[in-house]
């Protein structure tokens, strides 16, 4: 017996001994690989970032541009640089854009701009217009050439503010205008059999409107329509005024365009060069030949000298890491994306962590005002209660509050900034949206469709309610009442930080939008202006003369500290995981469906109410 057990021991010894081994040699070749990775990345790497003498400016801009940027792990951006992968959704920080510009201005080393904008989505029309007066002001002293086969109804805002467009004799512009379209899940609701319940108050209020309806109620369409008539004319009017041509040269029906397009010949690239959208129709060639005439031809001969963007931003804005200072400041902290319960990464705005950036700012005794920028369409009410109370300790505490809005600052965006001392809102700013509403599913007729059913007791009539049970038309009373007096107190706290009554906010609410000119006329906000005219608001509420700016971020965790030493860089930022990029509508029209349903999975208020604009996005 001895024997025989020794004998067993020694089979799972041994056993334990190879599967140890190979453990450590599976991670052993992983980290070998990453670090080898790591070595021919840095070999591999260019000579030290340089700006060419006499080069132009080639001012690339890929992806969307943002306030802030969403989060990703610095590791894993590292690995996406080092096998040259591109992320799937870029994105571009207004500020950094900006940064470029005014230090290219006055680089000798500049000789000129060339804008590339074959890559830019979009972002708003507030980041366009900011990005646009950077680009008027470097043009009064060194030219800008936009370049393009096509050129977007964005990428055209950016283009508008060169000397010289130039548009591939093949190419075209194409102005659509602005539209909401969206999907409605009612007809697909019934034939899953899942009950819908909807909870909300304001006539305006149709961010519940996919789940309920096959269509745009009139109530939404003529809301959304003024809005977007508005927000169409801040853009023809902003393109005009940068092209010098009457805004009315937009054609806005399809008769005109066919009419114009029959006087092109039906080339786009015509119809373009008649209506004064660019100055002339030119070949790659012969673009290369007046740019190569302008600055030069690069190191090889074949291109012409250009200096790239990402280069000359590491150059003016390289990796330092903040230092204190005790000189007075103004403190920048960014609200940006949907606002959801507790705490969430840079790119969406937390309940919990949101409300850190402002309480640092509010123990960081330099800090002497806070300009909050808002670019959201809401979200939770209970997080935006916890964001607004801490707005309130700001200035209990003798620290201003100013709030500069961005694209978007509707429902619960609008909440969080109502109790500023002043509100700035861009022209094009998307606003109001003050109403309250609570959604969620139960399965019961789809379980039971299966065959499934569910049963059980309970000590009270409050207990067991699930989303596989049958909704009690009690417990849906007391969600309406609730979903009400959050709409009640949300209007008596809009009325007390704009010095108004609660019946005059319940006049402009009811859940309807405003672009940012009329929302100045109705007293939802106080001036029109960027985020330079808040900072300098909020100065001088603090009577500051003497100030520094910095923006309140939240803090690196441990292990991305390790990988951003290890790296010698600053934290980097990148792309949710997506779909593989692809031109197939199919899958854009599946992208699509996703997008519109996640919105309503990712909502997490602790009471099911939301202060949330989905119909503030435009197309």
């Amino acid at each position: 017996m001895a024997a025989n057990g020794s004998w067993t021991k020694s089979l799972f010894v041994g056993l334990w001994t190879v599967l140890n081994f190979s453990r450590k040699l599976f991670f052993n070749l992983i980290f070998l690989t990453i670090l080898i990775a790591i070595i021919v990345a840095i070999a591999s790497s260019e000579s030290p970032v340089l700006v060419k003498n006499d080069s132009a400016l080639l001012l690339q801009l890929d992806g969307n541009l943002v306030i802030e940027k969403e989060h990703v792990d610095p590791f894993a951006e590292f690995m996406q640089d080092a096998f040259d992968e591109k992320p799937d959704n870029p994105e571009l920080l207004v500020r950094d854009v900006v940064k470029v510009i005014e230090n290219a201005k006055a680089d000798s080393r500049i000789k000129a701009m060339i804008l590339d904008l074959s890559g830019l989505k979009g972002g708003g029309l507030d980041k366009m217009r900011t990005i646009g007066n950077a680009l008027d002001d470097f043009k009064t002293v060194k030219p800008i050439y936009a370049i393009g086969d096509y050129f977007s109804q964005n990428q055209y805002y950016l283009a508008a503010h060169a000397d010289h467009i130039y548009l591939n004799p093949m190419g075209g512009i194409l102005f659509e205008g602005y539209g909401r379209f969206g999907m409605y899940f009612k007809d697909a609701l019934e034939k899953l059999k899942v009950s819908t319940h909807i909870f909300r108050v304001g006539t305006y209020k149709s961010a519940v409107e996919p789940f309920l309806r096959n269509d745009m109620s009139e109530e939404a369409k003529t809301a959304n329509r003024a809005w977007l008539d508005a927000y169409w004319a801040s853009y023809k009017n902003d393109v005009a005024k940068a092209r010098g041509i009457d805004p009315a040269n937009f054609d806005e029906t399809l008769d005109a365009l066919l009419e114009k397009l029959d006087q092109a010949d039906a080339n786009f690239a015509t119809y373009a060069l008649n209506n004064g959208w660019v100055d002339a129709l030119k070949t790659r060639e012969e673009v290369r030949q007046e740019i190569t005439a302008l600055v030069g031809p690069d190191e090889s001969g074949k291109g012409y000298n250009v200096t790239p963007y990402q280069t000359y931003l590491h150059v003016v804005n390289p990796p330092l890491p903040h230092l204190p200072s005790t000189k007075d400041k103004v403190a920048i902290v960014v609200a940006k994306g949907e606002i959801l319960n507790g705490e969430q990464k840079s790119g969406t705005i937390g309940g919990d962590s949101t409300a850190r950036l402002l309480r640092d700012a509010r123990l960081d005794d330099t800090v002497k005002a806070v300009v909050m920028q808002v670019d959201s369409p809401g979200g939770s009410a209970f997080a935006s209660e916890i964001i607004r109370q801490e707005i309130l300790e700001l200035k209990k505490a003798g620290k201003p509050v100013v709030v500069s809005m961005s694209t978007y600052a509707a429902s619960g965006g609008y909440l969080i900034s109502a109790a500023a001392d002043k509100i700035y809102a861009s022209e094009s700013t998307i606003t109001g949206s003050i109403g309250v509403f609570g959604m969620f599913f139960t399965f019961e007729d789809t379980l039971g469709y299966l065959g499934i059913n569910t049963d059980g007791v309970a000590s009270t009539e409050i207990a067991g309610m699930s989303p596989m049970r049958k909704l009690d038309p009690r417990y849906g009373e007391i969600i309406q009442h609730n979903v009400e007096n959050t709409y009640q107190h949300f209007i008596s706290l809009v009325a007390e930080g704009r010095n108004m009554t609660p019946e005059q906010v319940d006049k402009i609410g009811q859940g309807r939008v405003w672009i940012g000119t009329k929302a100045k006329e109705i007293g939802l906000v106080d001036e029109l202006g960027d985020l330079d005219d808040a900072v300098a608001a909020a100065a001088q509420l603090a009577n500051l003369t003497d100030y520094d700016t910095y923006y309140v971020e939240q803090p690196l965790s441990p292990q991305e500290e390790f990988w951003q030493k290890f790296f010698g860089q600053a934290l980097v930022w990148g792309a949710k995981v997506q779909f593989d990029d692809s031109n197939n509508h199919l899958i854009k029209m599946v992208k699509q469906v996703m997008s519109e349903a996640q919105s309503a999975t990712q909502l997490n208020d602790p009471q099911g109410i939301y202060l949330l604009c989905l119909a503030c996005g435009v197309e």
